[in-house]
C-alpha cells in the first residue's frame, strides 16, 4: 500500500467527504473527549474518537463513570490507533479482535510501514541469488 491510499478496516467505505466522528458529537458524547492525550495529533484523534464512538455499546451505557470497561475500551483505541498510524504489533488475538471493533472504519492517507522481518526476508533473497 501507497501513501495517500485508504486503509479499511472493514467493508464498509466512509461516507462522502464527512469527517471521522464529527456526525456523533451529540452533548451526551462528552464522556469520549476525557480520552484525548495531551500530545495526540488531531488526524489521529479523529479516527480514534470514531473508533471509540462506534463501540460505546461495550460500556453498557456507563460512558460517563470510571469503570472496567472504558478503561478496556480506551485501550483498545489505543492499540488500534498505534497499529494503523504507527506500526505497532500485536499478539494476533488482539489484533484480530481490534480490526473487526474498527469494521467500517476508513483512514485515508495513512501511513505505510516496512517490517523488519520483510526488511530481512529481502535481503536474504539478495544475498541468496548472488550466491548460486
Amino acid at each position: 500500500m501507497a501513501d495517500g491510499e485508504a486503509v479499511r478496516a472493514g467493508a464498509a467505505p466512509a461516507q462522502g467527504d464527512e469527517k471521522p466522528g464529527k456526525a456523533a458529537s451529540d452533548a451526551g458524547d462528552d464522556w469520549v473527549e476525557k480520552l484525548r492525550e495531551a500530545c495526540e495529533p488531531d488526524r489521529h484523534w479523529r479516527y480514534r474518537r470514531e473508533f471509540l464512538l462506534r463501540n460505546r455499546e461495550a460500556l453498557g451505557g456507563k460512558e460517563g463513570e470510571d469503570n472496567a470497561e472504558l478503561r478496556r475500551l480506551a485501550s483498545f483505541s489505543m492499540v488500534w490507533a498505534n497499529h494503523v498510524f504507527l506500526g505497532c504489533r500485536y499478539p494476533p488475538q488482539v489484533m484480530e479482535k481490534v480490526m473487526d471493533m474498527a469494521a467500517g472504519i476508513t483512514v485515508t492517507n495513512a501511513p505505510t510501514h516496512t517490517l523488519r522481518d520483510e526488511l530481512v526476508a529481502k535481503v536474504k533473497r539478495g544475498i541468496s541469488s548472488s550466491n548460486g
